[in-house]
């Protein structure tokens, strides 16, 4: 008797290891597969995880409806080193890659749930913007048309930029139809907005609405956190008014404020490292500061000029 019992334990077992249906990758393969693939479902998971139990359980039931419509193939990963990369509070995480681009699951582990979001989501939420198209696109300036818009301003080399790409995309799909989502590179392409609106540190996010811009200084960086925000909390922020775009007289100022600051910036350690030039320095430099000043007045008149000139013909 106490051998049936043994035999049917060990049967037992074995169905409920077979249950256990969802491949298991590595990193490698992981990053393999995030290249090959053109849509992919992955848990982050650990051992001693209760919640990590209920996703598994719960994603083995949703993988053939997964494959069959979402056409999406569905992995986990147990103590990945990526895991931060996706989710600032790590396991568990289910994160839907999209030709690569992820997005961080933020819900309940139900079923339902889980696959009525990512069913939804099945293209990126969020938009790239840069210098030439953000106030054709947002109107942040010029009446909001367009509707509300919530912006993060990253780097390529900042690298807390990188580990919110896929909460940013949870971000943009819970919003999806309310608040347009987007993002800019402040480095490069949107360079000149990010000077628009004094953006120094990175990552940082900017809420548009009316024609007023709120500056989300939340320490906390999750999509919970920024949905409020953008539904809610934004009314507790200071409202600021949108600056105008600036002229091409306003950016021929600036530059050429940076230039005086690096020549006075320039002059200073060479004269410090050679007094004797103190002399002939301050007089080339009184010229060059001159010259400048004479270029901003011409730049600054030219333009009505040539309108008082046009004016007097059509008289």
């Amino acid at each position: 008797m106490q051998l049936k019992i043994s035999i049917f334990m060990l049967m037992l077992s074995a169905v409920f290891a077979d249950s256990d249906i969802l491949q298991t990758v590595g990193d490698d393969d992981l990053l393999q597969l995030i290249k090959e693939r053109e849509k992919l479902i992955v848990l982050f998971t650990k051992p001693d995880c209760d919640l990590c139990v209920k996703f598994n359980s719960n994603l083995e039931g949703l993988e053939e409806d997964f494959k069959k419509h979402l056409n999406a193939d569905t992995v986990k990963i147990v103590n990945s080193h990526l895991a931060r990369l996706y989710s600032p509070t790590k396991e568990p995480a289910l994160v839907f890659f999209r030709h690569g681009v992820p997005l961080l699951y933020s819900g309940e582990a139900e079923e339902n749930e889980i696959y009525g979001f990512l069913e939804k989501n099945q293209s990126p939420a969020v938009k790239e913007l840069n210098d030439k198209i953000f106030e054709h696109m947002t109107q942040a300036a010029t009446g909001a048309t367009t509707g509300d818009w919530f912006i993060m301003f990253y780097g390529a080399s900042c690298v807390e930029c990188q580990r919110l790409h896929a909460v940013w995309e949870g971000v943009g799909a819970t919003l999806r139809g309310r608040v347009n989502v987007a993002r800019i590179d402040a480095n490069l392409a949107g360079l000149n907005t990010a000077k628009r609106f004094q953006v120094s540190k990175l990552p940082a996010f900017l809420f548009f609405r009316h024609g007023k811009v709120y500056r989300y200084n939340i320490p906390k960086n999750d999509v919970k956190s920024f949905v409020t925000f953008a539904q809610d909390w934004y009314k507790n922020a200071k409202a600021e008014t949108v600056p105008l775009v600036a002229s091409p007289f306003d950016d021929l100022v600036d530059w050429c404020v940076e230039m005086i600051k690096f020549g006075v910036d320039f002059g200073l350690d060479l004269m410090a490292k050679y007094p004797w030039i103190w002399q002939i320095g301050g007089t080339g430099f009184g010229l060059v500061a001159i010259t400048a000043l004479i270029a901003i007045v011409k730049a600054g008149r030219s333009k009505p000029v040539k309108q008082t000139k046009k004016d007097k013909k059509s008289k």
